[in-house]
């Protein structure tokens, strides 16, 4: 979501960039590497193939699945494996050469054993299997079994991942040395660029959050620790940050159909609930449209406009189109973790649902029984809950929203053991990280009932969720009455995550929640989507007439489901095209000063900065855009606060004191900037330090505050 107004940072970047020659390396092998795109393709194939071995023991090797081409449950299985095994390889190793080694270049030491020891593993298996295989096996005996489907398959992810490439790169690409975000996106890309210099451009071992500097990090980083490492290998940063978004959309997208196609077993279905997950449903255009119809200016509202519509609390912000998952890249990697989780566990669901008792009996075997709590497969269990647990900090919500789902599993499955050692598991590497990287407790669980609907009363929740949704979720409330047992344990697991969504809060801002609701939302497409194909397809015995009635329903059904998420889309083009993105010189001269001459350690006080020529330097800002550190969970209050008396005050001793107080050791000046609307004043800072670097244009000035 981008909650962020245009700062006062987005005029100088626009339109007063800083020009230089060029851009200096932090060291001498990075800048060996520099625009070279092979040590970080080097690296993800590494992953790729370490996921692929790795992934087997989830999905099985040699398993086939009739009329399933498990080729698209591999790949992106291998993709996320691979990536969550070799990334935390690589930053262990890393935080042990910066903070036991003390090495200047920490990454290096890291990429080098981390990229080694998985190409090592690599080959030995590869021996080891063609050893005891006596040669090579066909790679797709078990992969592929429908070869014609296959054709529609490769055609489908084909132009999906070309679409999602596409997009990617609309809202954030670098030309000619410019970096270019768009509107909609920028709020959120700016602490996760910033995060990203803090690992290419600096050293942020321990890891602090950059515009919160000198603290913990209480933010899921991992995903930006990824493209920041592949931008020190040598990508360049919208490079590396689209083509690791793209893999892990398209991945996910790859399980999402697989999930259809198993619910289902319909590929239309799966189809359909792509689509439906691009396109939203909502009442806000059709209330919208009716509102200037009224008016009589539709026509040139729909021309001009480029904000979100929306009638629900926030709903302006973007909250529920794709939109999120242009902004917010981390979230899909943690989303395809959580359904290649959710396919496998369809085993154990499954097992549960085809027992012959009905009603009452069936609930009461499926708690009481010995099938219903006997492991079924406990080393798949461990393994998936392990992967889910090292994911706490790549997204954290998609790991509570998929534990929630798999709960509802559990509930109606057989070999409960199993789901327990996996959320158990889940949960200790989870508290783990929490302890590694955050002081004190990583979250403050509280009830907060009725999430953004003005009147928290459960008629002010369901009209709530008419104005925001439309028929989604109402209506699949309903439709759970008329399926069979097995879907209908799927679709009330799905919904487990608005349940939470509606009832507790877990972040200072309630607006995070919609994070759980977005997650039910993928999942619960899948449904629509049969709707649909079933009208349009009718059943056997039905006469021409009601063929025709049901086809001309079912395109109603998907126009009422879509064309909100559409407009949507469409404000995604007109918001984020020319005239309409935020730009950063990546050759500035202060970003290279900063590169150069601040150190771990150092604290830059600065304006309230949201994404600028500073915060690409990597540097740790004392206080930069509050938003994004209150979110997190940070006191902002009490910074803004000592940053407003270092910037106003007209006592030299108050000025030396609450910057030694505060471990400041540079403070930047900008002419004209403010800090919470107060006038910043530079006489006092210039009388007490030394300057030691001015813009060209004298725009800004930095003083040292230490010897």
């Amino acid at each position: 979501m981008n909650l962020l107004l245009i700062s006062k940072d987005f005029c100088y970047t626009d339109t007063c960039l800083i020009k230089s020659p060029g851009r200096i390396e932090v060291s001498a092998w990075r800048g060996n590497v520099q625009g070279e795109i092979m040590l970080g393709i080097i690296y993800l194939l590494l992953a790729g193939m370490l996921g692929c071995e790795a992934s087997k023991m989830l999905t099985g090797e040699g398993r086939s699945v009739s009329g399933i081409n498990r080729i698209w449950l591999i790949l992106p299985a291998s993709f996320g494996v691979g990536i969550l095994l070799l990334t935390w390889t690589v930053y262990i190793i890393s935080w042990f050469f910066s903070v036991v080694g003390k090495a200047e270049n920490p990454l290096l030491y890291g990429n080098i054993i981390g990229m080694t020891g998985a190409a090592v593993i690599i080959i030995l298996i590869s021996v080891w299997k063609y050893k005891r295989q006596g040669g090579c096996r066909n790679w797709n005996t078990d992969k592929i079994q429908d070869k014609r489907r296959l054709k529609k398959e490769i055609l489908l992810f084909g132009l999906l991942t070309v679409f999602i490439t596409y997009m990617m790169f609309y809202v954030f690409y670098i030309k000619d040395g410019i970096l270019y975000s768009g509107l909609t996106v920028y709020g959120d890309y700016a602490p996760h660029t910033a995060m990203m210099r803090s690992f290419s451009a600096g050293n942020n071992f321990p890891t602090q959050y950059p515009h919160y500097g000198g603290a913990d990090v209480k933010y899921h980083f991992m995903f930006q620790f990824l493209t920041g490492n592949l931008e020190y290998l040598g990508m360049r940063m919208d490079f590396a940050y689209n083509i690791v978004s793209t893999l892990s959309l398209v991945g996910f997208l790859m399980l999402l159909y697989q999930l259809a196609l198993r619910i289902t077993g319909k590929m239309c279905c799966g189809v359909l609930a792509l689509f439906l997950f691009f396109f939203r449903s909502g009442m806000a255009f059709f209330r919208f449209a009716w509102e200037h119809i009224q008016a009589g200016n539709l026509v040139e509202t729909l021309e001009e406009n480029t904000s979100f519509i929306g009638y629900t609390v926030n709903e302006n912000w973007g909250l529920w189109n794709f939109n999120v998952y242009l902004n917010q890249r981390h979230l899909a990697f943690g989303l395809l973790m959580v359904t290649l989780a959710l396919y496998l566990f369809m085993d154990w669901l499954e097992a549960g649902t085809a027992h012959e008792e009905k009603g009452i009996l069936w609930i009461k075997n499926r708690i009481f029984s010995k099938e219903g709590w006997k492991s079924r497969n406990l080393d798949q269990a461990l393994l998936m809950g392990m992967f889910l647990g090292l994911c706490a900090f790549w997204n954290g919500a998609a790991v509570i929203g998929g534990l929630l789902i798999l709960c509802g599993f559990a509930i109606f499955s057989d070999g409960k053991v199993d789901y327990a050692v996996m959320a158990g598991v889940s949960i200790f590497f989870s508290c783990l990280q929490s302890k590694i990287f955050i002081v004190g407790s990583a979250m403050s669980p509280q009830i907060y009932l009725g999430f953004l609907a003005e009147d928290k009363t459960v008629p002010g929740v369901v009209k709530y969720l008419f104005w925001m949704s439309g028929v989604f979720f109402l209506g699949l409330v309903l439709m759970v009455w008329c399926m069979r047992r097995r879907e209908r344990a799927i679709l009330v697991s799905f919904l487990f995550p608005v349940i939470f969504a509606f009832v507790l809060l877990m972040t200072p801002d309630i607006n995070v929640n919609h994070k759980y609701i977005m997650i039910s939302y993928a999942f619960l497409t899948i449904f629509w989507a049969w709707a649909v194909c079933s009208l349009w397809n009718g059943r056997n015995g039905h006469s021409g007439i009601q063929k025709i009635m049901g086809k001309i329903l079912a395109i109603v059904l998907v126009i009422s489901l879509s064309v909100t998420g559409i407009y949507d889309f469409v404000v995604i083009i007109k918001g984020n095209g020319p005239g309409r993105r935020v730009t950063v010189n990546m050759n500035s001269e202060l970003t290279q000063w900063l590169e150069e001459n601040l150190e771990k350690n150092d604290l830059l006080l600065t304006p309230e900065y949201s994404m600028n020529e500073v915060t690409m330097s990597g540097a740790m800002l004392y206080c930069g855009w509050p938003y994004y550190a209150w979110s997190a969970g940070y006191d902002t209050n009490y910074r803004a606060a000592q940053a407003v008396t270092i910037y106003t005050t007209s006592d030299s001793e108050t000025l030396k004191k609450t910057v030694q107080q505060e471990k400041i050791t540079y403070i930047l000046f900008e002419e004209g900037s403010e800090f919470e609307q107060q006038e910043c004043r530079e006489e006092t800072i210039a009388a007490a330090y030394e300057k030691v670097y001015e813009t060209q244009d004298g725009r800004i000035r930095i003083y040292k505050t230490t010897e």
